[in-house]
């Protein structure tokens, strides 16, 4: 057996049938309890190093120089969920991501965490739930917040972006949905393998991460492509930055330990259907200053069509009313890119209206970018009679990784 020591993160170097062998997994049945095959091996003095796979079905690579989750091409259903660090030093975060790295690749692969054992005497480490279903273009996205700076002392290495976000008019923020230390943004076709990802994740982190608030969310595109449809019914995500000049210009931070990573916030966003549905179609596409059917802006005929928030019609009134959602977002003069899903949790128990909306997703180079879309949108905002804003995080994502490194080298390199 041959071992490499020029890995950057790893002593040593093995292959996975090698290490089965090894260890007489799936002959003998070796234990693997809660720790997982990662933690046979790392009593051993190895690591585990996964590559993207060549046949899995419907696969989206982990390697590259960007992160997936942020241009891969927005999948049906997404499991965000925020964490809590329970971890007490920087050492013991580098591991957890170093811990994480290889597990990632193998959910992205559509594989279990790790490989079976006859051993039934002990928990699996791997729930199961995902088992016969493929790759499911699962994408997996992680992002650090500001507040663990503070909780782990690196407030040296904080960009000076990632602060937590201000209020806004009209803000109703719930401490329950609000903030966090790392996030997981898991978004793939099949409803159980973004759940399964993030589920195996955080407990393969026991007693180092701990689930602060989680918000599972769907997409449904048209038969013949195109943009999705919110509860409201109107299209969202017109608009997004697509080319890479424009990626590279909106999307992409471009220095530091940051460099071609992103900001990503996210918004729980409850949006108030039954006063919607008792609204006209005219008030609604005043509301948001588009057609609802096509998605085109008022006045014109396509969803893509240019405008001029400033046109005005043969009366002197603006062909898109100044007040609506579409018009105050282009006045800011700024773009990101968002990549939005919506919700739906039953109830409010107070009330009996849907609890539903949308969770908001942008990614952008700086968070004053949304900043300013929502001072733009301010207390002018139609839409503002038909949502609320409950729930609020920013989180600084990592960068991509390369073969033989690991999720936030660059952060722990810069230390």
């Amino acid at each position: 057996m041959t071992v490499s020591k020029d890995d950057k993160w790893t002593e040593k170097k093995i292959s996975r049938r090698e290490m089965l062998k090894l260890t007489g997994v799936g002959m003998a049945g070796v234990a693997i309890g809660a720790s997982g095959l990662g933690g046979v091996m790392k009593a051993m003095g190895y690591e585990l190093l996964e590559d993207d796979s060549t046949t899995a079905q419907n696969k989206v690579n982990f390697y590259g120089p960007h992160q997936s989750g942020i241009v891969t091409p927005v999948q049906t259903h997404i499991y965000f969920a925020s964490l809590n660090v329970l971890l007490t030093s920087k050492q013991e975060l580098q591991e957890l991501f170093k811990q994480w790295t290889p597990l990632v690749v193998r959910l992205m692969n559509g594989e279990t965490m790790v490989e079976a054992t006859t051993n039934t005497r002990v928990p699996t480490g791997d729930t199961g739930e995902a088992a016969g279903l493929d790759a499911a273009n699962l994408s997996i996205t992680v992002g650090i917040g500001p507040s663990l700076f503070d909780k782990l002392a690196m407030q040296h290495l904080k960009p000076t972006a990632l602060q937590d976000l201000p209020h806004f008019p009209k803000d109703q923020l719930q401490q329950e949905w609000t903030g966090g230390d790392l996030c997981i943004q898991a978004c793939a076709d099949d409803p159980q393998v973004a759940f399964h990802a993030v589920r195996n994740l955080v407990r393969a982190a026991s007693g180092k991460v701990e689930i602060k608030w989680s918000q599972a969310g769907f997409n449904s595109f048209p038969a013949k492509g195109g943009t999705p449809r919110n509860l409201f019914a109107f299209k969202d995500g017109t608009g997004n930055p697509t080319d890479v000049q424009e990626l590279k210009k909106a999307v992409w931070v471009d220095n530091g330990w940051l460099k071609d990573g992103s900001y990503l916030v996210a918004r729980k966003i409850q949006m108030h259907l039954e006063t919607w549905d008792r609204t006209s179609l005219k008030d609604q596409e005043a509301t948001f200053g588009r057609h609802r059917d096509s998605g085109a802006p008022l006045g014109k005929t396509q969803e893509f069509d240019a405008f001029d928030v400033e046109e005005k019609d043969s009366n002197g009134e603006y062909l898109m009313p100044d007040t609506s959602h579409t018009h105050l977002a282009r006045k800011s003069g700024v773009q990101m890119l968002r990549r939005s899903y919506s919700y739906a949790s039953g109830v409010m128990s107070n009330t009996g209206a849907h609890d539903a909306g949308l969770l908001f997703i942008s990614f952008q180079k700086d968070p004053a970018q949304f900043i300013a879309v929502q001072n733009s949108l301010g207390r002018m905002d139609k839409l503002n009679e038909y949502i609320t804003h409950r729930g609020s995080a920013v989180f600084a994502c990592f960068p991509g990784v390369q073969k033989g490194s690991y999720l936030g080298e660059a952060l722990f390199n810069a230390l």
